[in-house]
């Protein structure tokens, strides 16, 4: 029997019950909330978030790449640090699109996961 979690974001599979996924697609789930919730924007966990697209519309450089990468990795270090390790981070904006690429190994397993996002403007 695989273990299971409740899917995000949250919503009702076909057979009318909530919708749930295996715990790697839950971990990626999480990956996903770290990035994209600015910190601020919940109530109760004001630092939660990676703070990421506050930096979307700052100017592209290598310096501010790398910053990003290491404000990323600080977040899923501090946020998922129970669940996973983070081995890599890379941020890439593409003209209107932000591509975030996550390569972390789970702790509970010890698999190496890669994980990507995107994000259009």
């Amino acid at each position: 029997m695989s273990v299971k979690a409740m899917d995000f974001p949250y919503h009702i599979d076909s057979s009318g019950r909530t919708a749930r996924v295996d715990v790697d697609e839950h971990i990626r789930d999480l990956i996903e909330t770290v990035l994209f919730t600015a910190p601020g924007e919940r109530v109760n966990r004001p630092t939660f978030g990676s703070g990421l697209m506050q930096l979307i519309f700052a100017p592209s450089s290598p310096e501010m790449a790398t910053a990003t990468q290491f404000l990323v990795q600080g977040a899923l270090q501090q946020w998922l640090g129970d669940l996973i390790i983070v081995e890599k981070v890379s941020v890439e904006s593409l003209d209107a699109t932000l591509l975030i690429t996550v390569q972390y190994i789970v702790r509970r397993d010890q698999q190496r996961q890669t994980a990507q996002f995107q994000r259009s403007f």
